[in-house]
C-alpha cells in the first residue's frame, strides 16, 4: 500500500498546529524562567510547561503518521520546534547558575549541528531514527524536567544529581551525534556511488 503523497496533505492539520503550539511555548519557557527561577509554584510551572511541550512533540509525530498528515513543514519545523524547547530550558538553567555553559553550549552545537546535517544530505535521502538519538532525547528530557523542578530549594543534594544526569545526557548527545554523523557520511556516500549527483 503507498503511502499519500505529502501534497494533499493540509498544511494546517493537528500534527503541525501542535508542532506551532510548541514554538510557541518556548518564549513562554524562557519568560517563566526568567520571573520564578528561585519560586517553587513558578519553577513547578516552568517544569509543566516543558514536560507539555515534550508531549506535545511526542503527540505530532504519533497523529502525523498514524493520519498520513506528514508535510514538507512538519519535517521542517518539528525539529526546530524540539532544539528551540530543549535549547531554552538548558539556557535558562544555566542562566540560573545550576547547569554549567560547557554543557549547554556543547548540547547546542549537537543538536543544531546534526540537524543542519540532516537537511543538507536530504537530496541524498533521509536519516532515519536510531536508538542512540532516542536514548539521547530521553535521557535529555528526563535531566531538564528534574533540574526545572524545584527539588534543590529544600534539598541541596538533588542538585548534583540534577548535574549528574545533565552529564549523563551531554555524553549521550555527543554519543548519538558522532553516531548521526558516521550515518549520514555513509548514506551520502552510497547515494554518490548509486549515481546521486
Amino acid at each position: 500500500m503507498t503511502a499519500p503523497r505529502t501534497a494533499e496533505v493540509p498544511l494546517w492539520n493537528i500534527a503541525n498546529i501542535l508542532t506551532m503550539v510548541r514554538c510557541v511555548m518556548v518564549p513562554l519557557l524562557v519568560v517563566l524562567a526568567a520571573l520564578y527561577p528561585e519560586s517553587v509554584p513558578g519553577r513547578l510551572l516552568v517544569a509543566g510547561v516543558f514536560v507539555l511541550a515534550m508531549f506535545t512533540d511526542l503527540l505530532d509525530g504519533h497523529l502525523a503518521r498514524s493520519r498520513h498528515l506528514i508535510t514538507d513543514f512538519g519535517k521542517i519545523m518539528d525539529p526546530i520546534a524540539d532544539k528551540a524547547m530543549t535549547g531554552a530550558a538548558l539556557i535558562m538553567l544555566s542562566v540560573w547558575d545550576y547547569v554549567p555553559w560547557w554543557m549547554t553550549v556543547l548540547i547546542l552545537v549537537r543538536e543544531f549541528g546534526i540537524t543542519l546535517m540532516r537537511f543538507t544530505i536530504l537530496k541524498y535521502g533521509a536519516l532515519p531514527a536510531n536508538m542512540a538519538g532516542k536514548a539521547k532525547t530521553m535521557v535529555q528530557t528526563i535531566a531538564i524536567t528534574f533540574c526545572l523542578i524545584p527539588v534543590e530549594l529544600w534539598w541541596a543534594p538533588a542538585r548534583w544529581i540534577g548535574l549528574a544526569l545533565v552529564l549523563l545526557a551531554v555524553v549521550l548527545t555527543v554519543w548519538s551525534g558522532l553516531v548521526n554523523l558516521k550515518d549520514g557520511l555513509r548514506l551520502r556516500r552510497e547515494a554518490l556511488a548509486g549515481g546521486a549527483e
